[in-house]
């Protein structure tokens, strides 16, 4: 397994995989601080384009920083940065799933000209300042193939208390079937592997304060002129569909591709249409 040498000394792990053509496309995972394993081969898109997943410092192969301040996620530019100089590239093209869209935007907004092509997949919206109002998530979450559902009730009750502000840890579990297009077996197994896969302390300080400057980065994002695709999934209702919508307004290029019937992790609800777009995409 290749590694590299952040900025600060810290060993970092990346795993290459995929028979496509051209160079790698650089790929941030979320969780935030996930083992970048949940990606896998990204419904096949590995076949069309050489994916690079970066285990971030602290998970997967990664070592653990000596500083767990360096867990922020402005303090992880430098990391991607590291390793695009590591594997040569003069720009890459990036994705970034979820809490690692926070991370690319936060790259776009400190070295714009080093990126060619940008995707951002179900992105988590801290770094722009997009903010998600408790109805949208739960018309995200009002989807027919789901109210039919044994846990439905169950769950809807949960998220409609989270939207009110009436959290709780029972909360938060009870409506993980909203970040799933189904709630089928396999679903519930990769919900509980993104548990055991994930660095809660570094999560814990990965979107703390100062991780963040959104005047920046909407700039930044504002003066992007190359191409942006932004990736939603119909039922998320950790992204609902306006607010990846309002995501992509804020590029000068950027195109949304909404997946009927999915939630966060589109490459699973439909691994053809995932590779295919995003394939398309990035092949152009």
């Amino acid at each position: 397994m290749p590694t590299f040498t952040a900025p600060d000394g810290t060993e970092l792990a990346y795993h290459v995989s995929g028979s496509g053509s051209g160079e790698p496309l650089l790929c941030l995972p979320g969780g935030p601080l996930q083992d970048s394993a949940y990606l896998g081969d990204l419904g096949g898109l590995a076949a069309r384009r050489p994916l690079v997943r970066l285990d971030l410092r602290g998970t997967g192969a990664s070592a653990v920083p000596a500083d767990p301040a360096s867990y922020r996620c402005d303090r992880l530019v430098e990391d991607v940065e590291a390793l695009r100089a590591h594997l040569g590239l003069d720009t890459v093209d990036l994705l970034g799933h979820s809490a690692g869209a926070n991370l690319a935007a936060l790259y776009v907004t400190r070295h714009a000209a080093r990126v060619g092509r940008l995707v951002l997949v179900t992105p988590g919206a801290a770094a722009p300042g997009l903010d998600t109002s408790g109805e949208e998530r739960l018309a995200a979450a009002r989807q027919p193939w789901r109210e039919a559902e044994p846990w439905f009730p169950e769950a809807y009750a949960a998220l409609r208390d989270l939207a009110a502000g009436r959290g709780s840890a029972a909360a938060f579990a009870a409506v993980a079937p909203f970040f799933h297009g189904t709630w089928d077996e396999a679903a519930r197994a990769r919900h509980a592997d993104g548990d055991r896969q994930r660095n809660g302390a570094g999560a814990a300080v990965y979107g703390s304060e100062g991780a963040y400057a959104p005047e920046a980065t909407r700039a930044a994002f504002a003066a992007f002129d190359r191409p942006v695709l932004v990736v939603a999934g119909e039922g998320d209702a950790n992204t609902p569909v306006p607010t990846a919508t309002a995501y992509a307004d804020l590029f000068p290029n950027a195109r949304l591709a909404v997946l009927p019937g999915a939630g966060h992790f589109p490459w699973h609800d439909d691994p053809q249409w995932f590779a295919e777009t995003v394939g398309a995409f990035v092949a152009a």
